[in-house]
């Protein structure tokens, strides 16, 4: 019986994981505009770097 309590009590736990697995609609379109806004940071980033670079390379001429 100890058993079974301790299984069902395991599998009471277990159901929240598994109903949040499928995202909606929403979530999705949330989450590529996540990804974009990182992608376009990146880019930004790049572009500083190499701004960066090529003062320094202007400069030391």
């Amino acid at each position: 019986m100890k058993t079974m309590y301790t299984l069902l009590v395991a599998m009471m736990f277990s159901l929240p994981l598994v109903a949040c697995d499928n995202d909606g609609p929403a979530e999705e379109a949330g989450e590529e505009i996540d990804e974009a806004a990182e992608e376009a940071g990146e880019a930004l980033d790049d572009a500083a770097d190499q701004l960066e670079e090529s003062a320094e390379e202007a400069t030391d001429d």
